[in-house]
């Protein structure tokens, strides 16, 4: 993507330092009020009722068939992501979305440092999606959700979810969900650009006239030149990008 030079972009007003500095402290309050907010929404999580989900609930992982249960590792808390799959397409053609938000996870050490374990679960067949987690050089734990699992574990909603459980002794529980936009804070990326004077660029965004607006929200915004924008580094170092279906 060609950006325009800088002397015919639109830039935000220029102040000196103690004006600058006065707005920043404005904004300040706010954004305090904002994380305030957020942490009295996590104490509301923190007191939601919980759903028993049978924890004998069958996966498929690199050793075959496993129950729900076994992939908490010993832990009492477990966080999944439904990654959504399109069977039978090559890397280019899966989920843009899913793609975005995995690619954001790879430090998996902090959550373990507090009893806590992750995992996708992939809506496709093991073989294949698998070999989309080698292609992108993802290190999470990995497994396919067979289709009478779809049902118990999915229940009416869709991939693209993401799901926070609790183990008690032998029995599971599902605790709270999110989706669309809730799984943003998956992607450290989007925060960082809302750092940034031009954002996201996506054209829903509240930007001052004549700012960089180049992405749509309906996929758009995560792929870059025909295929989901993390690819292309992978495609550069000489990946495959046909998984063999």
């Amino acid at each position: 993507m060609t950006e325009k030079p800088t002397a015919e972009r639109a830039l935000p007003e220029i102040a000196d330092r103690r004006d600058w500095q006065a707005r920043i402290d404005e904004l300040r309050v706010r954004e305090k009020a904002l994380t305030k907010a957020g942490d009295a929404l996590a104490a509301e999580r923190r007191r939601l009722p919980m759903v028993e989900v049978d924890a004998r609930t069958p996966l498929v992982g690199a050793d075959g068939a496993v129950p729900l249960i076994d992939v908490f590792d010993g832990r009492s808390q477990l966080i999944a992501y439904f990654q959504m799959w399109h069977t039978g397409k090559p890397a280019a053609q899966q989920c843009v979305g899913c793609t975005f938000s995995t690619s954001h996870i790879n430090e998996v050490g902090y959550l373990h440092s507090r009893d806590i374990s992750y995992a996708t679960f992939c809506q496709g067949p093991y073989e294949e999606s698998a070999r989309y987690r080698d292609f992108m050089g993802w290190t999470v734990p990995w497994y396919s959700v067979p289709a009478e699992s779809v049902g118990p574990l999915v229940a009416d909603r869709h991939f693209g979810i993401l799901v926070s459980y609790l183990r008690d002794e032998d029995r599971v529980y599902e605790t709270y969900w999110t989706t669309g936009r809730g799984n943003e804070l998956m992607a450290p990326s989007y925060g960082l650009m809302d750092l940034t004077p031009y954002g996201r660029q996506e054209l829903w965004e509240d930007s001052p006239d004549g700012w960089p607006q180049h992405f749509d929200s309906h996929g758009g915004q995560f792929r870059l030149d025909g295929r989901p924008t993390a690819q292309w580094s992978r495609i550069n170092a000489g990946r495959d990008d046909n998984l063999g279906s």
